[in-house]
């Protein structure tokens, strides 16, 4: 940051839906679930919207009112003063365990990177860390709605991105993990990666709680805003850099200036420029990708055949007129990427299509998708999207996005299952180390409200409008601010642990990593 900021088991389908698995949680926490005993009140809190297989469209749903007054009797349950508490139980387990259990079944050549990348900063360790964090978070108490989560909802996996309009727009932008779950898990997780992130930056104690405060405020604005809208309304908006104002927050100047040369510069990330920097042309041979080891990579001919093969699958996931689109491409190479911190060692591919003309490209993404770090605690997405973890984050994609890749499907190779998306699309982010401190808490307070909006998608929003209550309500922002402020001290505390195993030995992690 520029310094301006001072330097210094899952349930059977047929039980009642549960927001947590009750065998592996402690009662303060199964105190917090909605029961069926608990009245009507409590009925009146819709299901988040993970799957509808049969519309009735002669049954009247409960008002708004009524449910956000539902809502708002859920704080006499699990008041806000509770989510401010954060201690690591006694049967925590290992978190350097933990993280070793997510490498089974990862490319392993490819994990002394993942090690590596971890180890840069407690913000990096957080970033890779969501098993850790979501062991954590089924610990907590539990306001007992549950929506479609993202998961992994920390500060940097919100940023910008192509529409099919090509419009800039700004969202969440990744979904490995999403699932069905508390929507303060999400929360939490934003507000504990924006205290984490500042600490590195070596922003004040004061900047920090502001800019989790602004965050927690952003949601409960949004969310009030949202609560009496119409469906329709809530599913179409989107927060276009071109607008005035985002989501409803006027930005300060340095925030705007910041976010239109961040917006121009993603507008460059186009399929053309990809092509130029990435790309070898050939005589004969036609384009090839360069090789960057151990980024990318050329792989044999057996996968190169596995993965176009899963690519004609994946054509069957679009719909018709958008597999009529891709019938026009041919596959041209197939490269291995080595994309994020969480992600590496997961096997991911990048393929380069010619259309029209040589000059006609288009990359896709193949990426293998492996199981959320939340789903061991809570019930999940509907069975059907639990049998291929490629469609369960295309379909939660779709679900939480309001503009999305046109391209987005999902396919099965070598019987791992993958999704696949546009590679760039205009991508990219807000960096934090270029933020002012007006504009840190800016952003803060934009994605708080750009996550209430994902949230409002499939969850009730009056119901959480009810239990979060107004950003005039500082006693959740507050109580998330000391969370926040506990678990980036857990973080850090973790980050050592996972440094610690490196020197020791235990983990692997490249040989210029400077430990």
């Amino acid at each position: 940051m520029r310094v301006k900021m001072s330097r210094a088991p899952v349930p059977s389908e047929e039980t009642p839906p549960r927001s947590l698995d009750r065998d592996l949680l402690p009662e303060h926490v199964l105190a917090a679930e909605p029961l069926a005993e608990e009245g009507a009140a409590e009925r009146l809190i819709l299901e988040p919207l993970a799957d509808v297989s049969h519309i009735n469209l002669r049954k009247r749903q409960p008002s708004w009112e009524a449910r956000h007054s539902a809502g708002e009797s859920r704080r006499e349950v699990t008041p806000h003063h509770l989510h401010g508490a954060w201690k690591a139980p006694d049967e925590r387990p290992d978190p350097v365990h933990l993280i070793e259990q997510t490498h089974i079944g990862r490319q392993a050549w490819l994990v002394p990177l993942r090690v590596a990348r971890m180890a840069r900063s407690p913000f990096a360790f957080l970033r890779g860390a969501a098993s850790v964090m979501a062991w954590d978070l089924a610990r907590t108490p539990c306001s007992g709605i549950r929506v479609v989560i993202d998961g992994d909802a920390h500060i940097s996996n919100f940023g910008l991105f192509g529409s099919p309009q090509h419009d800039i727009v700004l969202d969440l932008n990744d979904f490995d993990e999403v699932t069905v779950g508390p929507w303060e898990w999400d929360l939490k997780r934003l507000v504990a990666s924006i205290e984490v992130a500042a600490r590195e930056f070596e922003a004040s104690s004061h900047l920090r709680r502001q800019a989790v405060m602004a965050a927690v405020g952003g949601y409960q604005r949004k969310m009030i805003d949202l609560a009496p809208q119409g469906s329709l309304d809530v599913w179409r908006y989107s927060a276009r850099v071109d607008q005035a104002d985002l989501c409803g927050l006027e930005p300060d100047a340095e925030s705007r200036n910041l976010l239109l040369r961040s917006a121009e510069k993603a507008r460059k990330n186009n399929n053309q420029n990809l092509l130029a920097r990435s790309g070898d042309r050939r005589l004969q041979d036609g384009w090839r990708f360069k090789e960057e080891p151990p980024i990318l990579t050329h792989i044999d001919a057996e996968t190169r055949d596995a993965v176009i093969a899963g690519l004609e699958r994946y054509a069957e996931t679009l719909p018709r007129e958008r597999r009529f689109m891709l019938s026009r491409y041919h596959v041209v190479d197939v490269a291995h990427r080595v994309v994020g911190i969480g992600s590496v060692g997961t096997r991911t591919y990048i393929a380069l299509l010619c259309g029209n003309s040589d000059q006609d490209a288009l990359f896709l993404q193949v990426k293998e998708a492996v199981k959320p770090a939340h789903s061991p605690y809570v019930s999940g997405m509907p069975k059907v999207y639990q049998e291929h973890e490629g469609e369960r984050v295309i379909y939660g994609q779709r679900l939480l996005q309001a503009a999305g890749d046109p391209l987005l499907g999902w396919t099965t190779i070598s019987d791992r299952p993958f999704y696949v998306r546009q590679m760039r699309n205009m991508k990219g982010e807000i960096p934090i180390g270029s933020m002012t401190e007006s504009s840190f808490i800016y952003f803060s307070r934009l994605y708080g409200a750009l996550l209430a909006r994902a949230h409002a998608r499939t969850g009730d929003a009056a119901a959480i409008a009810g239990y979060s209550g107004g950003d005039d309500d500082s006693e959740l922002a507050n109580a998330l601010a000391d969370w926040a402020s506990a678990y980036a001290d857990q973080s850090e505390a973790d980050h050592q642990a996972f440094r610690a195993a490196i020197q020791a030995g235990r983990l692997k992690a490249e040989e210029d990593l400077d430990l």
